[in-house]
Formats: structure tokens, C-alpha cells, sequence
């Protein structure tokens, strides 16, 4: 499929009166209880028509090329060209509302130009299809695996983007390098790690002011529970669990969204191994380090 290299007048404002909507005003404290676990709601639609004609064809040039280079590397188990839209970039674009809501309400008044980093980006989900939907942002595609840079270096350059850099590189090294330590405006992650330990991941990256928002799955509760002490550690409280209607096999996904209110302390994010400080039998800790490092590599 071609590139049309028209441009469409288009402008952040034009695009998101577009999009679907929850409301901003529903957040939750850092303190979990099963009461407060109770999600908002953004109702089914799809997010890839409120797209321009342009962008559109953006989206679909790098579905084509996923899907070729995905014939010689794993980059996605999803092979058909209707599921990965439905599986993949539906549900990137998801995210962008709780974004949104949540900057505007509790971070700045305005979020047309955000510089955000999305850690573990695999073959550019969600971060490059973020780029394309939101043009006025800078986007850092967060990469440890050199062959998956390849790709992102490959299709930002088809697809004529100019507001995406990718780095390579892991989140827990990048995390000390000043050029990359609380710098961000907003970090998101995808399909990644459990929360856990993606807190201890992406919120040194953030800024004080700024988000953490990770995608995760129909019912990540427990999850976020057990993540509470590793977020305010990481000097941020949880903000708002923000159910999005999506393809996946349960119907539904969550935007976990995280307020960055003081300064990471200095020894995070840690060596891999010492993110696993909750006394755990050998058993137990051999199984945690197994899920981090097999998250690691599908990151």
C-alpha cells in the first residue's frame, strides 16, 4: 500500500474532539481497597476513524511493512492485516483519552507537545502509532533488542515520521543516564512486565508533574494492589483505572494511570535482579525472575 504524500490540514484539537471520551474527574488515591477499584469507562468505538486520510495510510503502510519484516523475526504473533488493526493499533490508540484526561487535569492545560517515552516498545506498540496519531509530540521508542531497532529505524523512515527517535537500550540502565532520568512527560507501557515491576521501570524516567500509564489487561486489580508500595516508592500515587473497550480476547483493556509527585530516589530503577526485594522462597523467586526476564525479551 502507498503513502499518499498529501498534506491534511490537521491539528491535536481537530483529532481529539473526535475521539471517545471518559470523564476526567474520576480518580483514586495511591491507598487500594476493593472499593476504590472500580474502573472508568470509555465506550466502544473505533479509535482509527478519527484519524485523518493521511494518518490513516501512515497506519496501514506500517501494518504492511509489520507484517513483512514479521515473516523473517518474530515481532508480532498476530498475521493478519484486520486483527493486528483490531488487536494492535485499536488498542494503542485506546490510551490516548486516559492521557489526555489526566495531563489536562493534573498536569499542564495544554498537551499538544508531550515528550513521551514508551518503554519496552517491541515492534513500536503503542509509541509509534501514538506518534502518528499525535504529530505535535516527541516520542522515544524505548528498545533492548538491536534487531527490533532495526525495524523501528526501517519503518519510521517509510512512513516519513519526524517526531520519533529510538533508542536501544534497556529501562533499568536508561533510567540512571541523565540524558533520559525524569525528562519525560509521560512514559507508557505495553504488554511489558507486571506492574510491579513497571513502575520501578518507567517512573524514574517520568518527571515530577508527569504520567505513567501502562496497558494492561481486563481485570488487573490484584495487580495494581500489589504494585501500591513500588509506585509510592517511585515517588508517584495511582491516579485513575481507566477500562477501554478493545479486541482482545476478554473484550476490554485498563489504563493504569500513575501521578509522578516527587523525585524518584536515586538507586532506582535497580540491577534486575534486586527489583525482586519481597523475601520470596527460592521456588518463588526463581519463578518471578522467569516472568521478569521472559517479559524482558517479548520487550
Amino acid at each position: 500500500m502507498l503513502l499518499r504524500r498529501c498534506v491534511v490540514p490537521f491539528t491535536l484539537g481537530t483529532f481529539f474532539k473526535h475521539f471517545p471520551t471518559s470523564n476526567p474527574k474520576t480518580f483514586y488515591p495511591c491507598r487500594i481497597s476493593p472499593k476504590t477499584l472500580t474502573t472508568t469507562r470509555i465506550l466502544n468505538s473505533s479509535y482509527l476513524e478519527a484519524l485523518s486520510p493521511r494518518q490513516k495510510d501512515q497506519v496501514h503502510l506500517y501494518v504492511d511493512t509489520l507484517l513483512e519484516w514479521n515473516q523473517k523475526m518474530n515481532l508480532t504473533a498476530v498475521t493478519e492485516m484486520d486483527e493486528v488493526i483490531e488487536r494492535h493499533i485499536e488498542d494503542s490508540l485506546a490510551i490516548i483519552p486516559p492521557i489526555r484526561n489526566s495531563y489536562l487535569s493534573h498536569c499542564s492545560s495544554s498537551f499538544d507537545k508531550l515528550n513521551l517515552v514508551d518503554v519496552g516498545s517491541g515492534p513500536g506498540l503503542p509509541g509509534l502509532i501514538l506518534a502518528i496519531a499525535c504529530p505535535g509530540w516527541e516520542v522515544t521508542l524505548m528498545e533492548s533488542m538491536n534487531k527490533r531497532c532495526v525495524f523501528l529505524d526501517h519503518v519510521i523512515d517509510r512512513i516519513s515520521l519526524t517526531n520519533v527517535r529510538v533508542k536501544r537500550g534497556r529501562a533499568e540502565v536508561l533510567g540512571q543516564s541523565l540524558c533520559f532520568r525524569e525528562q519525560f512527560d509521560v512514559a507508557v507501557a505495553r504488554a511489558v512486565a507486571e506492574m510491579r515491576i513497571l513502575a520501578e521501570y518507567c517512573l524514574p524516567l517520568v518527571r515530577v508533574g508527569g504520567l505513567f500509564v501502562a496497558a494492561k489487561g481486563h481485570e488487573p486489580q490484584e495487580e495494581v494492589k500489589n504494585a501500591e508500595r513500588a509506585i509510592k516508592m517511585m515517588g508517584a500515587s495511582l491516579l485513575q483505572l481507566c477500562s477501554v473497550e478493545s479486541h482482545s480476547p476478554h473484550g476490554q483493556r485498563t489504563a493504569i494511570v500513575c501521578l509522578k509527585a516527587h523525585a524518584t530516589p536515586k538507586k532506582y530503577p535497580r540491577d534486575p535482579e534486586a527489583l525482586f526485594d519481597t523475601p520470596l522462597s527460592p521456588v518463588e523467586h526463581n519463578v518471578e525472575l522467569f516472568i521478569y526476564r521472559l517479559g524482558s525479551e517479548r520487550g
